[in-house]
């Protein structure tokens, strides 16, 4: 997408060397270092903790903003608040359209190691292990990342020939059943952006590669709430995937159980895995309701 800002802004920002003098920031984190006193203000670095005030300003809002919006939200100037988000678009944190700044999966490198063993995963963990010993089939769970997919957990059932996943491993999202699923759930205003940048690389002999199929395909699961693919990402895999909500519906991931097309057909998929993963979901969906 266009940018107004590009990395000579960035660049002649960083020469200068202090930000400005900014009102409280939300929560008054930004401050607490100054005015701690078991911190030594030589130790506080204020630059450090305007950036991550900016970084929780998207979060708490879930939106897109101005640099108007940026810096009333967060008390910074609107000089600094300019200088904090032309950083974090340069260093792919962030993208702009020279108006609207969002942040992009990236910041998701920030709290991985935390992710992929607390919160969301660490509730979800029994009942993905309770479905793979139902089905005697592995089970992984996955967070999008831009176009790829990252695997944060997930429970390897042990089979002479098994499909086991190890957290952390990375796959191109087009071509997998979590990767669908998430792509499908993003939000109907960026599909278009997402859809012509996104490289539909060739991995098998089944993988989709025209935009205007892809594009369908993501209708369809979105229409559907799940998605199975048959052997796009590696020949004789198959994988089934469905999407992981909170309670209140907003998306954290997605779980799924791929198995060698030479145990199990597509339609035994469906009519077998499927309403298993399901109610896998809607479990884990209640769970995270009550933190337990």
């Amino acid at each position: 997408m266009g940018q107004e800002f590009g990395k000579d802004d960035v660049a002649r920002d960083a020469g200068e060397k202090t930000f400005p003098a900014a009102g409280l920031m939300s929560g008054g984190r930004s401050d607490a270092g100054e005015d701690d006193p078991s911190v030594n203000p030589r130790d506080y670095v204020n630059s450090l903790a305007r950036g991550l005030e900016v970084l929780r300003a998207f979060n708490r809002t879930g939106r897109k903003m101005t640099l108007s919006q940026v810096a009333t939200e967060t008390g910074n100037t609107r000089a600094g608040a300019r200088r904090i988000l032309l950083t974090l678009v340069h260093e792919g944190y962030a993208v702009t359209d020279g108006k609207l700044f969002d942040l992009t999966p990236q910041v998701l490198e920030l709290g991985y190691s935390i992710l992929s063993s607390k919160g969301v995963w660490d509730i979800a963990r029994p009942f993905i292990a309770h479905l793979s010993d139902d089905i005697q089939e592995s089970v992984s769970a996955a967070i999008l990342d831009k176009f790829d997919v990252v695997y944060v957990g997930g429970t390897q059932y042990h089979r002479i020939i098994s499909v086991g996943i190890s957290v952390g491993a990375r796959f191109p999202a087009h071509c997998t059943a979590n990767g669908r699923v998430l792509l499908a759930n993003t939000p109907a205003e960026n599909w278009d952006a997402m859809i012509e940048e996104i490289e539909l690389e060739k991995m098998t002999e089944h993988t989709i590669t025209q935009k205007s199929k892809f594009r369908r395909v993501l209708k369809e699961v979105r229409q559907k709430g799940w998605s199975l693919v048959d052997q796009e990402l590696e020949i004789g895999l198959i994988s089934i995937s469905v999407p992981v909500r909170m309670s209140s519906g907003e998306l954290v991931g997605a779980i799924n159980v791929g198995v060698p097309s030479m145990r199990m057909p597509v339609e035994q998929m469906i009519e077998t895995i499927l309403p298993k993963l399901l109610a896998t979901t809607q479990n884990i969906s209640d769970a995270l309701k009550t933190g337990h």
